[in-house]
């Protein structure tokens, strides 16, 4: 007579026995359509140039990023994210380029719209970063800290000028208080009601950014931690979640993702809007440098990092990666 007793009852293990029944019984699923392709595109150059620190991204000329947008609507991603890079030339202490409607932004708006019109979401970071001489996301007052109050004016002028040149959604990058609630006031203001805000919520002040300060050739000098988050803080980002809401956010932000996991899951349990998380730099370099030393296997490092962010809440996830992950994801794999 044989003895059960000794032996595990239950075995959970017998779900995991082959690819098909762990695919059956997967509880999160990443799919194409939750992924939004940053892009940049540099004025002035008629080829790509490589970004040395993120291997596989550049800036894009406006041709290429005609290009790569089509890619990406062809793969299923869901959105493109445009970052402008002017020429140094034209960068000043108020970033007059950022809201110059002929400027370089205002121009890939145009540009990817008249190629894929409304069949993927074309968004656009709404900052000032890229376009003042001093690197700062807004305006710098006579003791050389960024003023608040007459960086809104900023960022009500761009927000009319990228909902001009046909954008659908702006992300409100920069961290300033009451900023979601100046741009949705400019945005209808000038009939502009149906152009979203991706509000950036918790935009966390990261050791990981410094790949994304030589793709948008950065001028800073100092740091931006007087306005974005101390990472040692969660409850001051769900005071930020509740100011966005109220203020009008369309939909919310957690950025970095991998090291704000935690975040993102508060996050994602507290609202019923969209909850994006933005995959950065310092994210997609790690990995990229440890598959080039064969430390680690880049394919599934790439599918596990989108996996958790996934799995901690975020229905959208901005990613270097988004286009060759969702080829990967359209053919099954």
């Amino acid at each position: 007579m044989t003895v059960y007793g000794s032996f595990p009852g239950a075995r959970p293990r017998r779900l995991r026995t082959t690819p098909a029944l762990r695919r059956m019984v997967a509880e999160t699923r990443l799919h194409p359509a939750d992924l939004i392709l940053p892009a940049f595109v540099r004025e002035g150059i008629s080829e790509p140039v490589p970004i040395s620190a993120m291997p596989g991204v550049v800036q894009h000329s406006r041709d290429t990023l005609r290009k790569a947008a089509v890619e990406a609507r062809e793969a299923g991603v869901a959105g493109i994210m445009l970052f402008g890079v002017p020429e140094d030339a034209k960068k000043d202490a108020l970033g007059t380029a950022g809201t110059d409607p002929g400027g370089i932004l205002q121009a890939a708006i145009r540009d990817v719209k008249a190629e894929v019109g409304d069949e993927l979401v074309i968004m656009s970071d709404l900052c000032l970063d890229e376009y003042t001489d001093h690197g700062h996301c807004g305006v710098l007052d006579a003791d050389g800290r960024v003023d608040n109050d007459a960086t809104l004016e900023r960022y009500a002028e761009m927000a009319q000028v990228q909902a001009d040149a046909g954008v659908h959604v702006v992300g409100a990058s920069g961290m300033m208080d009451g900023q979601v609630g100046v741009i949705r006031d400019a945005l209808d203001r000038t009939s502009h009601e149906d152009v979203s805000i991706l509000a950036y919520t918790a935009k966390y002040s990261s050791a990981f950014y410094g790949p994304f300060r030589e793709a948008v050739g950065s001028s800073l000098r100092g740091d931006r931690k007087t306005y974005q988050q101390d990472p040692a803080n969660v409850r001051e980002s769900m005071r930020e979640l509740a100011l966005d809401l109220e203020e009008g956010a369309d939909m919310v932000m957690v950025k970095p993702a991998g090291p704000y996991l935690d975040v993102l899951a508060k996050v994602a349990q507290a609202v019923d809007v969209p909850v994006a998380a933005y995959q950065i730099s310092g994210e997609y370099a790690m990995v990229e440098a440890a598959a080039e030393k064969g430390w680690i296997d880049r394919d599934k490092a790439i599918a596990e990092t989108l996996l958790g962010i996934k799995r901690a809440g975020a229905s959208m996830i901005l990613t270097y990666w988004a286009t060759e992950a969702a080829r990967g994801l359209g053919a099954g794999r």
